[in-house]
C-alpha cells in the first residue's frame, strides 16, 4: 500500500507526457482507475491487475501505382484490390493508389517496383514481356485449350513457383501475385471488317507482350503501346487496326471515334490476368498476417473484377452497337485457324531457344490437356441455351 501511495504522490507532480508513459504500465492503469472511481487522491483497496492498453503501430504507407490511364476501368478493378487489402488491414496497413504517370510510365511499373522508387504495381505482365518473353506465360502466352480462368488456376497450382524463379532470374525484387482472369480480348478494331487471315497482312497494328511475336508472324507490322496512346496513334497514322482489351476500356478513352468496326474473339490474348506486385524489401518487413491480406486480397478481388468486367463490359458492347453505331463482328474462323499455326510456329523457336520457357511451357501444356478435356466433356452447351431463350446470334 505504501509503494501504491508513492507512485500516486508521483503522477500528481509528473507532467502529461510522463503521466502518459506512466498509464501506459499495468499497475498505473489500474491505480488510474481507481482515483477516478473515488475522486479523490488517495487509493483504495488494491484492484485485480489490468491488461496494458493496446497501441495500435503507426499506420505502414504503400504507394502502388497502376498502369492504366485516368478513365480505363481497370483503375476501378485495382481500387476494388485496395480497398479490400485497406478495410482487412483496419488501419495497420494502407494503400495509396495511384493512377498511370503519376511516378513513372506505364511499361516502366515493374522496374520502379522492385527498385522502391514506388512500393507497388497494378498491371500485367506482359508490359514488361522485354527482359523476357517468358513473362507472357503469366498472361497472354500460347494457346493451351484453357481459358483464362482456368490458366489463372494453373498459376495458383503449379505456376507461382516458375515465377518466383523468373523474378530471380532477373534479378527484380518484387513478390507477385494475380487476379482476374480476364475474358477473350477481341481481335480489335479496324477500318474496314476483316474477312480472312490474309487481309491482315500489312496492317500496322497495336498489341503487346508475346502476342506482337504471333502478330508479326501472320504479316503484320506491330507497335506496342500502352492504353493512353492508341488513340492518338491512330489518329496520326501510325497505326491502321489496334486492340487494348474491352469494350469498357475500348469505349473510354475512344475507340469508336477513329475505327467502327469491331472485330470479336482472337486466340492472342485469350489467358490474360493482372499482375499486383510489391517491392519484396517492403512486403518482407510486414508482419505476416498484412502479407497474407496482400495475397488474398487478390483472389477476393478477382470475383469483384470480374462481376464489374461482366455488368461494364456487356453494357457497352451494347452501347458501342446501339449508340455509337460501331458494327461488332466476329472474328473470321481462318484468322483462328492462322493464329493456332502461328503459335506453332513461336512455341518451336522458344522451347528450343530457351530451356526455362519449354519447362514453363510443358507445365501449362500438360494442364491445358487434363484441365481442358475436363472442361469440354462437361461443360453444358450455353451457346445452344442462349439462342433457344434469346435468339439466334448470327454467327
Amino acid at each position: 500500500m505504501k509503494e501504491e501511495l508513492e507512485q500516486t504522490k508521483l503522477l500528481a507532480a509528473e507532467d502529461g507526457a510522463t503521466r502518459r508513459k506512466f498509464l501506459m504500465t499495468a499497475g498505473g492503469v489500474a491505480a488510474a482507475a481507481t482515483l477516478a472511481a473515488c475522486g479523490k487522491t488517495e487509493v483504495a483497496a488494491p484492484a485485480p491487475a489490468a491488461p496494458a492498453i493496446a497501441v495500435k503501430p503507426s499506420t505502414i504507407v504503400f504507394k502502388m501505382q497502376g498502369a492504366w490511364g485516368a478513365k480505363d476501368i481497370f483503375n476501378e478493378m485495382a481500387e476494388e484490390y485496395v480497398k479490400r487489402v485497406n478495410e482487412m488491414a483496419d488501419g495497420r496497413l494502407r494503400i495509396d493508389y495511384l493512377i498511370a504517370g503519376s511516378v513513372v510510365k506505364p511499361f516502366e511499373v515493374m522496374d520502379a517496383t522492385s527498385k522502391g522508387v514506388i512500393d507497388g504495381a497494378h498491371s500485367v505482365a506482359v508490359y514488361w514481356y522485354g527482359k523476357s518473353k517468358v513473362a507472357s506465360m503469366f498472361g497472354s502466352g500460347p494457346i493451351t485449350g484453357c481459358d483464362a480462368n482456368q490458366n489463372l488456376a494453373w498459376i495458383h497450382k503449379e505456376g507461382m513457383p516458375f515465377y518466383n524463379e523468373l523474378m530471380e532470374k532477373l534479378q527484380l525484387d518484387v513478390v507477385g501475385f494475380f487476379a482476374m482472369p480476364m475474358p477473350t480480348q477481341p481481335l480489335g478494331w479496324f477500318k474496314k471488317p476483316i474477312k480472312s487471315a490474309k487481309e491482315l497482312e500489312g496492317f500496322k497494328y497495336r498489341t503487346v507482350g508475346l502476342a506482337a511475336d504471333l502478330m508479326q508472324e501472320m504479316g503484320m507490322k506491330v507497335t506496342q503501346l500502352p492504353g493512353g496512346e492508341i488513340v492518338p496513334a491512330m489518329e496520326r497514322g501510325v497505326i491502321d487496326a489496334f486492340e487494348f482489351n474491352n469494350p469498357t476500356s475500348d469505349r473510354r478513352f475512344g475507340a469508336q471515334d477513329v475505327a467502327k468496326n469491331y472485330m470479336m474473339g482472337s486466340y492472342h490474348q485469350a489467358m490474360e490476368f493482372f499482375e499486383i506486385i510489391f517491392n519484396k524489401k517492403k512486403f518482407n518487413a510486414l508482419p505476416k498476417d498484412l502479407q497474407a491480406i496482400l495475397g488474398y486480397a487478390a483472389e477476393a478481388a478477382s470475383t469483384a473484377n470480374y462481376a464489374t468486367a461482366m455488368d461494364n463490359y456487356s453494357k457497352d458492347l451494347a452501347e458501342l452497337k446501339s449508340k455509337e453505331k460501331v458494327n461488332i463482328l466476329r472474328t473470321p474462323q481462318s484468322v483462328f485457324d492462322a493464329q493456332i499455326k502461328a503459335w506453332d510456329k513461336i512455341v518451336a523457336k522458344l522451347t528450343e531457344e530457351d530451356p526455362f520457357f519449354k519447362k514453363v511451357w510443358e507445365s501449362q501444356l500438360a494442364w491445358g490437356k487434363r484441365v481442358g478435356y475436363y472442361n469440354f466433356f462437361n461443360n453444358a452447351d450455353y451457346k445452344a441455351a442462349y439462342e433457344h431463350i434469346h435468339g439466334k446470334l448470327g454467327f
